[in-house]
């Protein structure tokens, strides 16, 4: 097993990240920790500030749903361009949109696209802004730089939202086209055409689809220093084994890898990865990191999230999850959206905090996630 370079001797300057395997890990404990809180750990944790809950969890998802109706519709077309390798989508516009302004009777809409099961940042494309209208015209061209054989496994997602300055943006309606059964040398789909925007419904369709398993085993460490007089905190011990039955997202082609934060600590001192494994849809990583800082009352409040990337050339595309915690949906008295395990999830973290220097091994499936943004 190796484990992973303590997050403050990490090179943060390349966002696309290089491997961080190293043979020891003995930088863990070379700086003093206050036995008292979360909120004085060793650098070498990356938990820096456990009780910082508020607004440290930003998803991509981010934004108001079902707090306007859904109505109206959108008109555009989609086409791909062979010699520039390139997905086109001719955003027209759209009319008789909801009102987020009721008073007024009107709104300041934007339309999102996503090329579906990539929600990260690169996968993400929109339109300006038109304001205090609801039938905007946009008359803008979204493009996307991707192979036809790897667009053909992917799902067009497009959002109208509602911008606000002050709040979280309202979620307007969507459509969804599958891009695997869309024809393209049809001549009427690469004509402008109004689809009804619906109700949100992408986290439910990527959820029920079949993204793999990860093997991992568990174990939290109270003492690590035995005998010391004074109190010391503990460690949480996370050994990423392997993964089975990885999705196919571009064709024949998969490099992955995992990343891990702890939350509410979304910064980028909590992150550590593993290195990448190409060429097999069932990577062996045998990879352990190692968390500091753990208070016993703090297992009930923090989240380990493991996600499963594949990464290809500057780009890395999510490909599932998991969250282990308690999921009681709250983490320090503050509600959030991040404390949802699964059963199996809850099962694997319960069995570790009760037996202690013990490793906790299971397989658990992947899922979609929320994912949390990374601060600074």
């Amino acid at each position: 097993m190796s484990k992973s370079v303590p997050a403050f001797l990490q090179d943060e300057s390349d966002d696309r990240e290089t491997d961080t395997a190293s043979e020891s890990s003995y930088h863990l404990s070379r700086h003093k920790k206050s036995p008292s809180s979360l909120t004085n750990l060793s650098s070498s944790s990356g938990m820096t500030s456990l009780s910082s809950v508020s607004g440290s969890v930003m998803s991509v998802y981010s934004g108001d749903f079902g707090n306007l109706e859904v109505k109206g519709s959108i008109q555009f077309a989609v086409e791909y361009v062979d010699s520039l390798t390139e997905l086109h989508i001719f955003v027209a516009q759209c009319k008789d949109l909801a009102a987020a302004d009721m008073r007024k009777q009107r709104s300041d809409p934007y339309v999102k696209t996503y090329l579906l099961p990539d929600k990260g940042k690169m996968g993400k494309k929109k339109t300006f802004v038109v304001k205090k209208t609801l039938n905007p015209v946009y008359n803008e061209i979204l493009r996307y730089k991707i192979e036809k054989q790897i667009l053909k496994t992917q799902k067009l997602n497009l959002s109208v939202w509602h911008r606000d300055t002050f709040k979280r943006n309202s979620f307007l309606g969507e459509v969804e086209l599958d891009l695997e059964t869309w024809d393209w040398d049809s001549k009427q789909n690469k004509q402008l055409k109004w689809y009804p925007l619906k109700r949100k419904t992408a986290p439910v369709a990527l959820e029920a689809e079949n993204r793999g398993k990860m093997k991992l085993a568990l174990q939290y460490v109270p003492e690590p220093i035995p005998g010391k007089k004074l109190p010391t905190t503990g460690e949480v011990h996370i050994w990423v084994k392997e993964c089975l039955d990885l999705p196919m997202l571009r064709g024949s082609h998969l490099n992955s890898f995992v990343k891990c934060i702890i939350l509410p600590d979304t910064s980028r001192k909590s992150r550590q990865r593993t290195r990448a494994v190409g060429k097999t849809t069932n990577p062996v990583f045998n990879h352990t990191m190692v968390y500091d800082g753990f208070r016993p009352e703090d297992l009930t409040e923090a989240c380990v999230e493991l996600t499963v990337w594949d990464h290809y050339k500057l780009t890395n595309q999510f490909l599932g999850g998991l969250r282990i915690g308690f999921g009681t949906g709250k983490s320090y008295d503050t509600e959030v959206d991040w404390m949802d395990s699964t059963s199996e999830e809850v099962a694997l973290w319960e069995k570790m905090v009760n037996s202690p220097n013990t490793w906790i091994e299971a397989i658990l499936p992947l899922r979609m996630l929320l994912i949390a943004k990374i601060s600074k």
